[in-house]
């Protein structure tokens, strides 16, 4: 992914580089700790293979992500989050993923007073 090369403000920056459908996910899966490609794919339901591994490239690019080889046989890949950028973001996800439980309580609370 190409970055643009001006900004308004330092936001917009962030926001290209976290945009998407997948990468907060990914990002927010990896503040479990690392974890390999297969149990990556099986714990975010809905995303392929070759997404998955594109938005790991761009977040490894990034600097959000490491990719771990290990040696032996057969070849074992963990992805974990940097220090301190991957796990910076991971604070600015927790706010977002407790605006979202509240907005989801608030209108769960909604809907029950209409019925």
């Amino acid at each position: 992914m190409k970055i643009r090369e001006k900004f308004t403000c330092p936001l917009e920056l962030t926001h290209d580089v976290i945009k998407g459908k997948w990468k907060p996910i990914i990002l927010w899966r990896l503040r479990l700790g690392e974890t390999s490609l297969s149990k990556l794919e099986k714990d975010i339901e809905g995303i392929t293979q070759k997404m998955l591994l594109e938005q790991l490239k761009e977040l490894i690019e990034f600097g959000f992500v490491n990719k771990k080889v290990y040696d032996g046989y057969p070849l074992q890949v963990g992805y974990v989050l940097t220090e301190p950028q991957g796990k910076r973001i991971i604070d600015a996800l927790s706010i977002m993923q407790q605006i979202g439980i509240d907005f989801l309580l608030e209108k769960e609370y909604a809907v029950k007073i209409q019925e």
